[in-house]
């Protein structure tokens, strides 16, 4: 009996696709990308972007800080409050916020007018929060401050690089915060690298006390914060070889042994 003709793989596949039925609704039309075709689809386009000077800068020292060694007076200012602490340290310190320029002269006038009638005014001192570096030094030296706030990213550090250790000194309960803008918001100025804490209400001694012995346990008697030394991580084309190497040593270790 004589034997049927062999037909190759690919001209099977080809009837297979030729039997079957096309739906007219669904026509399979391929997409052409080349020029003054299809529309390109999407691409993550950022590694191409020309960002602007100051976001490199910024990325650039991220990168640095954790590269090299990084000393731990310095370190321990990354080491800032979580979001709940942040949020009811930041609570607190909204009901002592200094009056605003239109608060002022609404005060000044009423004050004239009161003047003007022969009444008494009121001339009680206002309990409201200080900043200004120089000032919140002098408030901490002479263990007038309560409470200081320190926001972690001020440049250069080396502004506020020493008031931690002067408010451990003086026994000032501190602590490290995000960020400068937020603590300037607080006193209604652009940035504020510190605000401190003079006096409180009676009202809100109890959520104080609690919140500077909270802050006293994590910042001036934690002395991890000055032993712990920041950076040395290695990127991730190091990490890799540093892997592939301990792989080949490990493989040799093996040969030895096997032997």
């Amino acid at each position: 009996m004589p034997k049927a003709p062999k037909t190759s793989k690919a001209k099977k596949v080809q009837k297979k696709v030729a039997d079957r039925k096309k739906n007219p609704l669904f026509v399979r039309d391929a997409k052409n990308f080349r020029i003054g075709n299809d529309v390109q689809p999407k691409r993550d386009l950022s590694r191409y972007v020309r960002w602007p000077r100051y976001i490199l800068l910024h990325r650039q020292k991220k990168i640095l800080l954790q590269r090299i060694k990084v000393p731990a007076a310095i370190h321990q200012f990354s080491k800032t409050l979580d979001k709940n602490q942040s949020s009811k340290v930041f609570a607190l310190l909204k009901k002592y916020a200094p009056e605003t320029q239109t608060e002022k002269k609404q005060r000044l006038v009423k004050a004239a007018e009161s003047k003007a009638q022969n009444q008494k005014t009121d001339s009680k001192k206002v309990t409201v929060l200080k900043f200004g570096l120089n000032h919140i030094t002098t408030l901490v030296e002479t263990k007038k401050a309560k409470l200081v706030l320190i926001a972690y990213d001020v440049d250069p550090i080396e502004l506020v690089v020493w008031l931690p250790q002067l408010c451990r000194r003086q026994e000032v309960p501190f602590a490290f915060v995000k960020n400068k803008a937020r603590l300037g918001a607080l006193v209604h100025q652009k940035t504020a690298t510190c605000v401190a804490l003079t006096d409180v209400r009676k009202e809100d001694q109890a959520e104080f006390d609690n919140l500077a012995r909270d802050l006293r346990q994590h910042y001036n008697e934690n002395h991890e914060l000055l032993r712990t030394i920041g950076g040395g991580q290695v990127g991730i084309k190091s990490r890799h070889q540093q892997e592939a190497l301990k792989k080949a040593l490990e493989l040799e270790e093996l040969k030895k042994t096997s032997q």
